[in-house]
């Protein structure tokens, strides 16, 4: 018989952070509170494309044009901050990705020079899983 792979554990997910298709690690919601009182309120892009554009680039708010085929996934709550940060998806990318559960994070290391945390020396990424049946009818029901 052949080995079967065991599942990875959750990602341990900022209770309340966001919705059911988007949340925060500790880690990210801990360097947002950081990055917002140098940059004032901030927002989220997650674009297709390869390399940085697969990486959610994070912005001033307004900063990045949303197009009216971008996704609003919803809009995550840090603790520390008065005014949740907002996270778009480009219309192509989301659907790719419309079954899936986005967890932001945040590791060492040069991302983008376009997002706020590019001279911090880390960058976010999205870490993800798919929907169980019933969590994708859920979300599916709300849009």
């Amino acid at each position: 018989m052949g080995d079967v792979a065991e599942p990875e554990a959750p990602v341990a997910e900022v209770p309340g952070s966001g919705t059911e298709r988007v949340a925060l690690t500790p880690a990210a919601a801990e360097l947002l509170v950081r990055l917002t009182a140098v940059h004032g309120p901030l927002m989220f892009h997650q674009s297709g494309g390869c390399c940085d554009g697969s990486a959610p680039m994070c912005y001033p708010d307004g900063d990045f044009r949303i197009g009216e085929r971008d996704v609003h996934l919803g809009d995550l709550s840090v603790p520390g901050l008065e005014k949740p940060i907002g996270f778009y998806m480009s219309g192509s990318q989301y659907e790719y990705w419309k079954h899936t559960h986005l967890t932001v994070d945040v590791v060492k290391g040069r991302g983008s020079g376009f997002s706020v945390e590019a001279p911090e020396g880390v960058r976010f990424l999205i870490r993800s899983r798919l929907f169980t049946d019933d969590e994708y009818e859920r979300v599916q029901a709300e849009l």
